[in-house]
C-alpha cells in the first residue's frame, strides 16, 4: 500500500472528498454538508493532500446502498484516480461496522485509504486503521445500549400501565358514534356530514370531517367501507316493480 513516507515532502496527495447528510439532518449546523465540506478542505490543507473534489448525498447512513454519489467516489479511489477518500465523520461515510470493515478490507487489498478528519485516523498507516476500527466498534456498541435502555424503559412503562405512542386521532365516544352510524347503514360521507351538521370537532380541532377520517375508524371497527350507499341497501328499481303487491 501506498502511504505519505513515499511521497516527497513537496508532493500533495490526490484524494477524493465525501460527505453526507440524511434529510432530517440538513438544517443542523454540526452535520451540515458546508460544515462537513469545510472541515474536510481544512484537513487536506493541513495534511498536504489535493482535494479532487467533493461529492455529497443526501440519504441515510444505514447503508452503502443507495448512495449514487459515493459509489462514484469510491470507483474513482478504486481505479486509482485518488489514493484516498476523506470523511469528515466516521457516520457521514457508515452507522454499520460490517460495512465500515468490508471497506477497509477492501481499501487494504486495492491499495487506497480512508482519512476520517474527527478521528484523526488515516488508514494508510496501521495507526490510523486501528484507531478507525476501535472507534467504529465502540461505537456501534453504545448504539446497542442506547437501544436496549430505551427498550427497558418502554417496558417500565407499560408495566406502570402508561400508554405509549400518539393519542387516538379519534375520541373513543366519537368513534363510538361514527360505528353507531354505520350499523344504521350510513355512508362514511353522510356520517362525516352528520358529524359536521352536530358540530362534533374534527381531529385537532377542526371544523370539517374528512371522509378519509371516518373510513379509517369504520375499517378498524371491521366494517365493509363504501363511499356510496352501503352494499344491501338498495335494490333495482326493475326488482321493486316486479315484487308483488302485499294484500
Amino acid at each position: 500500500m501506498r502511504n505519505y513516507s513515499e511521497m516527497r515532502p513537496s508532493s500533495l496527495l490526490p484524494v477524493i472528498g465525501y460527505a453526507r447528510v440524511s434529510t432530517l439532518e440538513q438544517g443542523d449546523s454540526g452535520l451540515g454538508l458546508a460544515a462537513q465540506e469545510a472541515a474536510i478542505r481544512a484537513a487536506c490543507r493541513a495534511r498536504r493532500l489535493q482535494l479532487l473534489r467533493m461529492h455529497q448525498d443526501i440519504a441515510s447512513g444505514g447503508s452503502l446502498d443507495g448512495r449514487p454519489e459515493l459509489a462514484e467516489a469510491l470507483a474513482t479511489v478504486r481505479s486509482g484516480g485518488a489514493a484516498a477518500l476523506v470523511v469528515a465523520k466516521l457516520d457521514r461515510l457508515s452507522r454499520s461496522v460490517h460495512d465500515f470493515s468490508g471497506l477497509l478490507e477492501q481499501a487494504r487489498r486495492e491499495g487506497w485509504g480512508l482519512v476520517v478528519v474527527d478521528l484523526g485516523a488515516d488508514t494508510m498507516t496501521p495507526p490510523g486503521e486501528l484507531v478507525a476500527n476501535v472507534t467504529a466498534s465502540t461505537s456501534q456498541y453504545e448504539r446497542r445500549m442506547i437501544g436496549q435502555r430505551t427498550r427497558e424503559a418502554l417496558a417500565a412503562k407499560r408495566a406502570q400501565g402508561v400508554r405509549l405512542g400518539r393519542p387516538p386521532e379519534v375520541p373513543v365516544e366519537v368513534a363510538v358514534r361514527i360505528r353507531e352510524l354505520r350499523r344504521r347503514r350510513l355512508t362514511a360521507t353522510a356520517i362525516a356530514r352528520e358529524l359536521e351538521v352536530d358540530g362534533v370537532p374534527a381531529p385537532r380541532g377542526g371544523r370539517h370531517w374528512y371522509v378519509a377520517t371516518v373510513a379509517r375508524v369504520i375499517t378498524r371497527d371491521g366494517g365493509m367501507l363504501k363511499r356510496g350507499r352501503p352494499a344491501g341497501s338498495r335494490r333495482s328499481r326493475r326488482t321493486r316493480e316486479k315484487a308483488p303487491a302485499r294484500s
